[in-house]
């Protein structure tokens, strides 16, 4: 995931929380230009290794009381922090501001009960591998134990998304590890908001003592050179594009792993299926502007290209749907969006020229544009643009997937079957239901692997 850096064009700079092992921080702010954020003072970024981590000994049930009682507290926000914060996002985010509403409107879904028992017993096999050891009885019939002890966290979060911070917060808690969250540049208020909502329910409690989020700028050698050691965390769980992971690489070393949820992008794939009526089509293309649309396409799942089964003309009618329903608001979409930046007009202004070849639905208004090409267009369809390609069969689809393809959506849902195999063995992480792509649901895979089963220290008693 990746995103843009704040407005130049704000009228004012803007003021950033930061919070310090679970306090907000109230020292004197600093200009950093286009905002002002307290001086960070790198000792208090850390906890020492010679003693453990607050909410070490907390028991699993007392940590999942504490986060579903932070989920109603921001589904009230009686306090307005996710309201400050809301306000603040609004002149500096990417997303139009009837998006972000939506988005902290439902972020205390992320707290519910069921999706983290979800996480804790799909993940990790259940609460005792937390709460204590785990016997296990090894070939030769001798007993050993395992324990997924709590791990000391770097978070490099992404703010394409509201709820990737709900979901860092959720998931460092449920490891009862130390976390350290670096606040992107075009997110630097949901994190703490969260932290200190969490901290208003259950002041001074050791999982609310177990978090810090604040700002440095990305790459910046001087805090990350000191924070990023074996000494201070085990892991560094970086969100982000390429630029993000590359620059956290170099850190990374014996005692200091990277937990990477790399750069993706997601396509679907639409059967002949689609053409048997007017209504399924209808359905698909529907169902196809869902998934192009997640965020405003901002997120990894929105799909970008959507192979069609059929012939040209099938795929036309289907991207000429398709172009009428990426225009529609649905929950975390607006019917509006950017307008198309100038370097992408230039180049789907060619294809326009270009017809039968090409064919192109739509404007530059930032309401949806489709291109119907023979091949995948060779740039990257951003702001609600889509590529429809035309296939004679969906396994000819399966050679445009790979290791950067995240999410596939297919339609109808009895093709997946004859599809998930190949795409998996291409690199693909998750096959969905077209329409299915936005949110994932709590338990499952996330980019190939179980995230707090990476983010855990398992450590064995032999």
């Amino acid at each position: 995931m990746s995103g843009t850096a704040l407005d130049d064009t704000a009228a004012a700079p803007v003021t950033v929380v930061h919070v310090i092992r679970g306090e907000t921080d109230h020292s004197t702010p600093v200009d950093l230009g286009r905002f002002t954020a307290p001086a960070l003072d790198l000792d208090r970024l850390v906890w020492p290794r010679s003693e453990p981590g607050p909410a070490f000994h907390v028991p699993v049930a007392e940590i999942v009381d504490l986060l579903v009682e932070t989920g109603e507290a921001l589904k009230a926000d009686s306090g307005g922090l996710l309201a400050e914060a809301l306000e603040r996002m609004i002149p500096v985010s990417p997303l139009p501001a009837e998006v972000l509403e939506r988005a902290y409107a439902v972020l205390w879904r992320s707290f519910q009960r069921p999706g983290l028992y979800a996480q804790i017993d799909h993940e990790l096999g259940g609460a005792n591998v937390l709460d204590g050891w785990r016997e296990v009885r090894l070939p030769d019939d001798r007993i050993a134990a395992t324990r997924a002890f709590p791990p000391r966290l770097v978070h490099i979060i992404a703010g394409n998304a509201p709820g990737v911070a709900a979901m860092s917060v959720v998931r460092g808690a449920l490891t009862k590890g130390v976390n350290l969250l670096k606040l992107p540049s075009n997110d630097l208020f949901t994190a703490t908001a969260i932290l200190r909502t969490m901290a208003a329910v259950a002041p001074g409690h050791p999982v609310v003592r177990s978090f810090s989020a604040v700002y440095w700028r990305g790459g910046d050698e001087a805090v990350e050179s000191v924070l990023f050691r074996p000494q201070f965390f085990d892991k560094l769980v970086a969100w982000g594009g390429e630029a993000t992971i590359r620059s956290a690489l170099k850190y990374v070393g014996p005692g200091f792993e990277l937990v990477s949820f790399d750069p993706k992008t997601s396509i679907s794939m639409i059967g002949r299926e689609a053409f048997a009526s007017e209504e399924s089509l209808a359905r698909a293309a529907d169902a196809g502007a869902a998934d192009a649309t997640f965020f405003n396409q901002q997120a990894c799942v929105a799909s970008r290209f959507q192979f069609v089964e059929g012939s040209w003309d099938d795929a036309d009618r289907y991207a000429a749907l398709l172009c009428e329903r990426l225009g529609v608001a649905r929950e975390f979409s607006s019917a509006g969006g950017p307008r198309v930046a100038s370097e992408l007009r230039e180049e789907i202004d060619v294809l326009r020229s270009m017809e039968p070849e090409y064919r192109v639905w739509g404007g530059y208004d930032g309401q949806g544009l489709v291109i119907r090409s023979p091949e995948p267009v060779d740039f990257h369809p951003d702001g609600k643009i889509v590529d429809v390609v035309p296939v004679a069969a969906l396994s000819e689809a399966v050679t445009h997937a790979g290791v950067a393809t995240q999410t596939v959506g297919v339609y109808p849902d009895t093709r997946k079957a004859e599809l998930r195999d190949a795409l998996a063995c291409a690199g693909v992480q998750r096959v969905v239901s077209l329409g299915r792509a936005g949110g994932m649901p709590p338990g499952l895979s996330h980019d190939g692997f179980y995230p707090l089963q990476r983010l855990m220290r398992w450590v064995n008693d032999e």
